[in-house]
């Protein structure tokens, strides 16, 4: 007899709070794409809470993260919004996690870079980089979440990022979220990886300077190489900064003797791939 058991996919907001528009797009978007395989997508109400900056107090967040978690009814958890705010609820989050938490699928990038990291340092198999479900709301946003449903529902391996094939173990992040939770309880143990990493909206010398930093730090030194994936959007610099960001981290790998291996197909865009923490 044929399982035709759905894919249920919680989605919670750690950080920054969800459009209103997001729910419906999304699940006419998974309708269409799987008809009756269609997964179910069930969306937190924190989602569209609001406290400031941040989809509800960190309290309310870890909470919310915490119940679809360790909720044995789905099968993974998708981040619905980037920002600023899942290092501040990690740890409140983090010793309440169950077993049934570690069987699931994490994915989102960028800010939830605190959050993947921290999962991931715990042992957790399921981190992956992948888009964010408000991404529907992006440029080429309904392309970046098929890709994400294709991993989530089938394990589509064209949804990965191409040079994962054959390669060691591989991690992907934002640059500004990887230097800012090194030192932190947050940072796991990259020895043998491929780091990829990715930026969005920030000034050339500052990606230099968090490249200085990234690349100083003594774990760090002990990946396996650095693949640089898309920085967009960056801001003029007066006067011209002189290097993009290629050369950038060329310069970083080269003064810290970590191999440069060349690009990769992340970034904060619609045609941003999945990287599973660790390897598939």
């Amino acid at each position: 007899m044929v399982d035709e058991r759905r894919v249920r996919i919680g989605v919670v907001a750690p950080a920054s709070p969800m459009s209103p528009e997001v729910p419906d797009k999304v699940t006419a978007l998974a309708a269409r794409l799987y008809g009756a395989r269609a997964p179910q997508i069930v969306f937190h109400p924190q989602c569209l809470a609001s406290s400031g900056h941040f989809a509800g107090d960190d309290a309310t967040r870890a909470a919310a993260f915490v119940e679809v978690a360790n909720d044995p009814s789905f099968d993974a958890v998708w981040f619905a919004r980037g920002g600023y705010g899942s290092n501040r609820m990690a740890e409140l989050a983090l010793p309440r996690l169950s077993e049934v938490a570690r069987t699931k699928t994490y994915m989102g990038y960028s800010d939830l870079g605190f959050l993947l990291a921290a999962l991931y340092r715990l042992g957790f198999k399921g981190a992956t980089h992948g888009p964010l479900v408000h991404e529907v709301l992006r440029k080429r946003g309904e392309a970046a979440i098929a890709r994400a449903l294709s991993w989530l529902v089938d394990r589509d391996p064209a949804a990965l990022e191409p040079s994962l094939a054959g390669a060691p173990k591989a991690v992907a992040f934002n640059i500004t979220t990887l230097s800012q939770l090194l030192g932190t309880p947050l940072q796991p143990d990259l020895s043998g990886h491929v780091l990829m990493l990715e930026e969005v909206s920030e000034a050339m010398y500052r990606i230099d300077r968090f490249l200085f930093h990234i690349t100083s730090n003594p774990a760090i030194r002990r990946v396996a190489g650095i693949r640089m994936g898309r920085c967009s959007q960056i801001p003029e610099n007066d006067p011209d900064f002189g290097l993009d960001a290629e050369a950038v981290c060329r310069f970083w790998c080269e003064r810290s003797g970590i191999p440069w291996l060349g690009a990769a197909d992340i970034g904060h865009d619609g045609d941003n791939k999945v990287v599973v923490f660790g390897g598939v």
